[in-house]
């Protein structure tokens, strides 16, 4: 034992000199070379505290791309490439923000815009003219008469509208070269068939409120109704904006509704506090107490803390003092109904059974959710951060953390929801009892059937039969950070 014993010490020895010669080596220019490409990228430390404390811990996929995340260089992307690259191959819904495009999101206030929203009722009615889907209050173009089913047909002096030769790919690249230019002139073709042409300015800051309309059908506007019908049009679940949910809702139940149409074909989703205020005004009361939604998480994640197991991930319905009580409730849906939105409706379908119905047409797809995980990210940054303080904050990262069920154990399709009755959005009418999807649900309250779709209106569109060939614009579903269905969590 002595020989090993001393045997150790010696060969321990012997390596000091070696030890002392590899330090003494010039340096590695390698290493010299990236060393130097660390220093020269100002956002290094974010992204590496985004790959080590956000995305090798709360990231759904976090198994799948640990290792391969691991061999990235961050300094050789920007940080949006760089968070891109680490995401899962099916994940097409994590996504970040700088803090200005965060705190726009939050507060529901748009800079440099017109305020609308535009589309085509191409899928359908083969119609490619560029026509108002919805309108914010105090849009820059809301004097000139420009309602939703509005048709743009020249900006900028030049025709872009859907007529004998089609809506050609010079007119989109005249449209996407001149909308976003201010002060811009319009023409627009409104609902009354007039022809209207005006110069407007980009509102340099617009409020938007998440209820676009809030109203009651009643006996006397449409044939055969006996029974007053609420319509709640719900934009956004925005956590600023609670009091338009608990105002909406306190009116339909001061006013006796139990028939109620909730349109949310262009929300894209938004904070699980908003929606938990919706599911606990519009669940039977026979449901307070039962889970709305399970929030499933990676395996690693419970190891850390009990706070992300099932059990804990489970949340319940609570109901409150005006919540409805409903015959029948009808959902209507869309390609830009996404996260938040088909959420509630999975979330409700255990419960409302046989009184729940969705028009119109197949939904997003987006079974999961997302935690705020912010950079800097310290104990201080948070607190505050959950105080409304964004004064420190320089990213926010949104990657899939969970997936949600309802209480059976149901998750939303990653394909979207397929309605009960499909409808194309109408583009052509604006938010009351002519329009197809409204129409669909209270002529479905009166008789118990379906009605059949409408053709477009003469002289205002195309035709299904027409043939012609367009091209689409975009819109705000396409882009990669449309749907989200975020979740406050105290990380410290």
């Amino acid at each position: 034992m002595k020989v090993k014993y001393h045997t150790r010490i010696w060969l321990l020895l012997l390596s000091l000199p070696l030890l002392a010669i590899v330090q003494g080596c010039p340096d590695d220019p390698v290493k010299d070379e990236e060393q130097e490409k660390i220093k020269a990228d100002p956002d290094y430390d974010a992204k590496t505290f985004l790959r080590s404390q956000y995305m090798d811990v709360y990231y759904y996929w976090r198994d799948d791309v640990k290792d391969r995340n691991a061999t990235l260089k961050p300094y050789a992307y920007d940080i949006y490439e760089f968070f891109d690259k680490m995401l899962y191959k099916e994940d097409r819904w994590s996504w970040m923000c700088d803090k200005e495009e965060f705190i726009s999101s939050e507060t529901g206030v748009v800079s440099g815009t017109w305020g609308v929203s535009l589309a085509q009722a191409h899928e359908y009615y083969n119609d490619f003219g560029i026509r108002v889907r919805y309108i914010y209050p105090g849009s820059p173009l809301e004097p000139f008469g420009v309602t939703r089913g509005a048709v743009l047909t020249r900006i900028g002096g030049q025709n872009v509208e859907d007529d004998e030769d089609g809506f050609t790919t010079a007119k989109l690249n005249i449209f996407n070269e001149q909308y976003r230019k201010s002060p811009q002139t319009f023409t627009f073709r409104l609902v009354d068939g007039r022809d209207t042409t005006f110069t407007a300015t980009m509102a340099s800051s617009l409020s938007t409120r998440t209820t676009l309309v809030k109203r009651i059908f009643q006996p006397g506007d449409f044939p055969g109704l006996t029974v007053p019908v609420g319509y709640f049009h719900y934009l956004s679940f925005k956590v600023n904006f609670l009091n338009d949910i608990d105002e909406a809702m306190t009116w339909f139940h001061d006013n006796g509704i139990h028939n109620l149409i909730i349109d949310l074909r262009y929300n894209g989703g938004g904070d699980s506090r908003a929606s938990q205020l919706l599911v606990d005004y519009l669940a039977p009361k026979s449901a307070v107490g039962k889970p709305y939604v399970i929030r499933k998480h990676n395996s690693y994640l419970p190891t850390l803390d009990d706070s992300f197991s099932d059990e804990a991930n489970t949340v319940k319905i609570e109901g409150n003092a005006n919540s409805l009580t409903l015959d029948r409730i009808y959902f209507i849906m869309g390609e830009g109904s996404a996260s938040a939105s088909e959420m509630v409706m999975n979330g409700l379908k255990p419960y409302m059974g046989e009184k729940q119905f969705m028009v119109g047409d197949t939904t997003y797809g987006k079974p999961n959710g997302m935690y705020v995980l912010m950079y800097p990210g310290k104990k201080a940054d948070y607190e505050a951060y959950n105080k409304g303080d964004y004064s420190r904050m320089v990213w926010a990262f949104l990657p899939i953390a969970f997936f949600n069920q309802n209480s059976r154990g149901e998750s939303i399709p990653w394909s979207g929801f397929v309605p009960d009755n499909y409808r194309p959005d109408d583009l052509y009418h604006d938010f009351g009892v002519e329009e197809s999807d409204i129409n669909a649900c209270l002529t479905h309250i009166v008789s118990g059937s379906w009605p059949a779709i409408p053709g477009a209106p003469k002289g205002n569109g195309g035709t299904k039969a027409a043939g012609k060939r367009g091209y689409r614009i975009d819109t705000e579903e396409d882009s990669p950070k449309y749907g989200s269905y975020t979740v406050q969590k105290y990380l410290f």
